[in-house]
């Protein structure tokens, strides 16, 4: 080992780890300083959707909880917090109104803000609980009963003084919302109302927040206590518009790692590549002094296990003090602090730094130890051809398990890698095409054309395997750029600002024009309505199902609460199809089903299979003809059940629909509540807003770490670059000796690096818009919206930009006097 640590110290000082050692370090910064940084935002992001809730875990049940949970948040050193929620009646003189009443402690909310204004048009401060004696209500309830801040309110057999207006306050997001506006009072007064009796419908909650590790704790604890009517409930358990807003969080800081580790295992295999034409000589000397082929590979192995471990280390220091700068330098843009990250960054940069090393340099370093001692003499000898081939096979194998763990998503893993793999084939391909087409395109060209082309024709192996590199280089950066914007503006595009904010429930089928009509009377488009009709679910393929054949909790809700089923002739616009086929005109009256993929795999239920439900006694049987995917967080009306039409119709439906009301507009609830009593409203504005403020968090983040990944691909373009020096090195110095001058030869490099570029920039721009594609629609279920700026970006890029990085790579291999290279090379 200590041999190995001087060949190691010698190769560093004479240069010939210089290449290799900065990629490594430049492939851990990156995936550190990405992993850092994504690790400090999902958290945040995690804190941010947790004010959704108002705390980190919420137990619910049906009736008052045991005091055992108080307890247990108690010894874990968990803040918390009770809520009781409940709908009751409001009067104000005369007038009357359904509302949600939630009574709350002081110290409520523990994760984000109840924000409460002194008047309805006064700036609002951050409260806690009412003082006892008064509430807080929705500016609805001034307006819909006629009363001010000031004036009373009765709730129950109390009256209450109205003390404020509510401007904001976390949302229960399991499941739907408030039946009405809210009203908020203080726990010590919610005996005194009357309102707490045998067979309310009263929920209770208890809200705790603090340490993760201390949550996860409380979770366990929490999850196997819970009896019947009680739960556990946590931001994974949201409303679907908040998962899926989170899930494609996720997905695109996601998308951002893998770039960085495509950029590293380029940069990583041409260096090695470079380092292993550069010791064939040595190799052969030891052979030829009696070294054994074991020896060789144990002393590069030594060399490569402490090279591995210097640039994993120095990688990871730059990589934490650069999401450190980087946090410092967006914290006004990111908005305030971010967590801490934790340990995992840290170790996947020392597993990305020695898969890079054990993937794409060992293999071939391996080759050494097998260099023929005759080539002391005959250098033209080398190592057998399939040492190349089996090194660069796990060098793919290696960055493909890299990528698969980077990725956190099976099918987001594999369209990156069958993008970098089509990326690698397609530019390899054209390029041999292209090289075998060069004599005609040479002719009547310039010198400096004529020669550059001439060195891509007589090193067709090396061309392919730099435009190869290059190309996914430029893809990667195409994707971070241009293909990046499509991706946000798609998702921007799928909650657009007049996205609904209001639903619509109990619509009797003879209001509906009348409901039109309404609309239009207000200058308010008219939203569709939707049929739908309650049923509950009793079996899978003949076997009765209950909530004790399931043992995740969703699952066992799912169970035992109805269904909204629906029918529809064709699929909503943010529907998709994922197994199975819609129905045809005629299959019109027949029985059969289309579920949502979501919830068939939380219930275990697959194409084909016999669901039976029960409707109002009578039971309807018919197999699942499709799965769809749905777009939870466009705010429109969707069902996780439909059927095709012509067989629902007789049963008693209501329909739903939801719309876009404006802030400025708000008044036309009272007259709407007036002329349909009968409705239910059920307001999201939050959750929308909260949604939009997520997105846009998510957005300047991506932005972020896609600027940091695109400077790092620059600096390993670069190295990749450097790395075919030596060759570059060895042509300058025979062609000075023939005479050329330097100004020529400069000139030959640009011709030979613009059509390199020339065809990695068509391959990367081909790539990336096949990959921002596949990503779009199988990964982020968004439409994907592309233009030509990524061929028009990849052509002049990868044309003039190579062009420059590869001048700046070997403008002084000119400058070295031919008889030094030369006599070094002999």
């Amino acid at each position: 080992m200590l041999l190995a640590l001087r060949l190691l110290r010698r190769d560093i000082r004479a240069g010939e780890l210089r290449v290799l050692a900065s990629a490594l370090v430049i492939g851990v910064a990156s995936v550190t300083t990405v992993a850092f940084f994504n690790d400090r935002v999902r958290a945040a992001l995690e804190v941010q959707a947790n004010q959704l809730l108002g705390a980190d875990l919420v137990v619910a049940g049906d009736r008052p909880l045991p005091g055992s949970f108080r307890d247990q948040a108690r010894a874990l050193g968990l803040a918390q917090a009770e809520l009781v929620k409940f709908p009751s009646m409001a009067f104000a003189d005369s007038r009357s109104l359904l509302v949600d009443v939630r009574a709350v402690e002081q110290g409520y909310p523990l994760r984000g803000e109840l924000r409460v204004a002194d008047g309805a048009r006064n700036a609002s401060t951050p409260r806690s609980a009412p003082p006892p004696g008064t509430v807080w209500v929705d500016e609805r309830v001034l307006s819909r009963l006629g009363v001010g801040v000031g004036e009373r309110l009765g709730l129950g057999e109390r009256t209450f003084t109205i003390a404020g207006v509510i401007d904001q306050a976390p949302e229960s997001v399991v499941g739907f919302l408030s039946l009405g506006p809210r009203v908020i009072l203080n726990l010590e007064d919610l005996s005194s109302t009357g309102l707490v009796q045998p067979g309310s419908r009263i929920g209770y909650r208890l809200l705790v927040a603090g340490a993760p590790a201390a949550v996860e704790a409380f979770r366990a604890f929490a999850t196997r206590a819970v009896g019947p009517g009680q739960k556990v409930e946590s931001i994974r358990d949201a409303r679907p518009e908040i998962r899926s807003a989170l899930e494609r969080a996720e997905r695109f800081l996601a998308l951002s790692s893998l770039a960085a580790v495509i950029l590293a295992a380029v940069a990583v295999a041409l260096a090695a590549r470079r380092y292993l034409q550069r010791h064939f000589d040595a190799c052969a000397v030891m052979r030829c002094l009696g070294a054994s082929q074991g020896s060789i590979l144990r002393l590069y192995a030594g060399v490569f296990l402490a090279l591995g471990i210097a640039t994993s280390t120095l990688g990871s220091a730059v990589g934490w003090a650069a999401q450190a700068g980087l946090v410092r330098l967006l914290a006004p843009l990111v908005g305030g602090e971010l967590p801490l990250p934790g340990l995992t960054p840290l170790a996947q940069g020392y597993v990305a730094g020695f898969v890079l090393l054990l993937g794409f340099a060992m293999p071939p370093l391996a080759a050494l130890a097998r260099v023929p001692t005759l080539r002391v003499l005959r250098r033209e000898l080398g190592v057998p051809g399939s040492a190349g081939v089996i090194g660069y096979a796990l060098g793919i194998l290696a960055i493909a398990a890299l990528i698969f763990w980077e990725a956190g998503d099976l099918r987001l893993g594999r369209i990156v890698l069958l993008g970098a793999v089509a990326g690698l084939l397609a530019s390899g391909m054209l390029s041999w095409l292209v090289v075998r087409g060069l004599a005609r395109l040479s002719a009547g060209a310039s010198r400096a054309w004529r020669m550059g082309l001439a060195n891509l024709r007589r090193r067709p192996l090396s061309t392919a395997v730099q435009v190869a590199a290059l190309s996914m280089g430029l893809m990667a950066m195409l994707l971070l750029t241009l293909v990046r914007g499509d991706l946000i503006q798609s998702w921007r595009a799928s909650l657009p600002p007049d996205a609904p904010n209001r639903f619509l429930v109990n619509i009797q089928p003879d209001q509906r024009e009348a409901l039109q009509r309404f609309f239009e009377a207000q200058g308010i488009p008219a939203p569709k309505t939707y049929p739908m009709v309650r049923a509950r679910l009793i079996a899978i393929n003949g076997r009765q199902v209950s909530s004790a054949d399931y043992a995740d909790e969703r699952a066992k809700r799912l169970v035992d609460r109805e269904f909204n089923l629906s029918w529809a002739e064709t699929p909503q616009s943010d529907n998709r199809i994922v197994a199975g086929r819609w129905w045809r005109p005629e299959d019109r009256g027949r029985t059969a089903f289309s579920v949502e993929q979501g919830i068939a795999r939380t219930l275990g239920i697959r194409l084909g299979d016999t669901l039976t439900y029960d409707i109002a006694g009578v039971t309807l049987s018919g197999p699942v003809t499709s799965l769809r995917t749905v777009e939870w967080d466009s705010f429109r009306v969707n069902f996780f059940v439909v059927m095709p039409p012509g067989v629902l119709e007789a049963y008693p439906a209501s329909d739903v629909a939801s719309f876009h009301l404006p802030r400025e507009r708000e008044e036309i609830m009272n007259s709407l509540v007036k002329r349909f009593p009968n409705l239910l409203v059920i307001d999201v504005a939050a959750v929308l807003a909260q949604v939009q403020a997520m997105m846009d968090q998510v957005i300047r983040a991506v932005e972020f770490v896609f600027l940091f990944t695109l400077a790092a691909g620059v600096l390993v373009l670069y190295a990749a670059i450097a790395a075919t020096r030596d060759e570059r090195l060895v042509d300058a110095a025979i062609m000075r000796t023939l005479g050329a001058r330097a100004a020529q030869l400069r000139a030959v490099h640009m011709v030979e690096f613009a059509v390199i570029g020339l065809l990695a920039g068509l391959v990367a721009a081909f790539g990336a818009t096949a990959v921002g594609w596949a990503v779009s629609a199988r990964v982020l279920n968004v439409p994907f919206q592309t233009n030509g700026a990524p061929w028009i970006v990849g052509i002049v890029a990868g044309t003039a930009g190579v062009a420059l990085a590869g001048w700046l790579g070997v403008r002084r291999v000119v400058e070295r006097p031919p008889l030094q290279v030369l006599s070094a090379t002999t």
